[in-house]
């Protein structure tokens, strides 16, 4: 493996979940967060994605990886636009019933979870705007990130599509570790699902827009179901 790819792993495996867990610790040891403590996250969340991102793509360029290695060209147009409405329709139909189930029990949220919604989603339309942003940062940038580039380097190192899909699921929920245990195994859950309709597709579209429906919904609906929102 080149040195590069080595530290990029290292980083995502290692320093992203630091600086996660740190981040959220930080935000749940204020009694409340300000609009401008949000816009703040927004605009730090975007900026560190892309440029990950960036760091990425650069160095693919210069081992060669091709965009079909790395999930960003489309092979099967028609399988990858068919996957993509399904998935994403059974992405949305989850999380409005998850979200209706929390609305009818709101004692039944996590309390992490709880905590995070209170201080993270937007609370206007100013914020709205700007998480909508976030969300698509998020959506492109953790696909590629993890379905493209760490599944795509899991699969040259050991040939194997399983040990590529899990790989890539294990970075994945491990970079969610903010979340705590729950929110790491069910980000792991979705991760091996992405990761295996990115090698039947041979492509990061399914996953990127069901990833922004997923997060979208949850972040423009939740906002008021939560205990201790209003």
């Amino acid at each position: 493996m080149p040195w590069d790819f080595a530290v990029i792993l290292l980083f995502l495996a290692a320093v992203v979940p630091f600086l996660g867990k740190r981040r959220m610790r930080r935000l749940l040891a204020q009694e409340k967060t300000t609009k401008r403590d949000r816009l703040r996250l927004y605009a730090s969340t975007v900026g560190s994605q892309w440029l990950i991102v960036s760091i990425i793509l650069w160095r693919a360029r210069v081992h060669r990886l091709s965009r079909a290695q790395l999930g960003l060209a489309l092979p099967h147009v028609t399988l990858a636009i068919g996957v993509t409405v399904v998935l994403s329709a059974l992405i949305l139909t989850n999380q409005l019933l998850s979200l209706r189930q929390l609305a009818l029990h709101p004692s039944e949220a996590p309390g992490m979870m709880t905590q995070m919604a209170a201080r993270i989603f937007p609370q206007d339309n100013m914020e709205r705007a700007a998480f909508v942003a976030v969300v698509i940062t998020v959506a492109i940038c953790e696909e590629i990130i993890y379905r493209g580039f760490v599944q795509a380097l899991f699969q040259e190192l050991s040939g194997v599509a399983v040990l590529a899909i899990l790989g890539s699921a294990a970075l994945f929920a491990i970079a969610h570790l903010y979340q705590g245990r729950r929110g790491v195994s069910a980000t792991f859950v979705i991760g091996v699902c992405f990761s295996a309709i990115r090698w039947w597709t041979g492509t990061v579209l399914p996953p990127v827009i069901s990833h922004f429906v997923a997060d979208l919904t949850v972040g423009i609906l939740a906002p008021g179901k939560w205990p201790g929102q209003d």
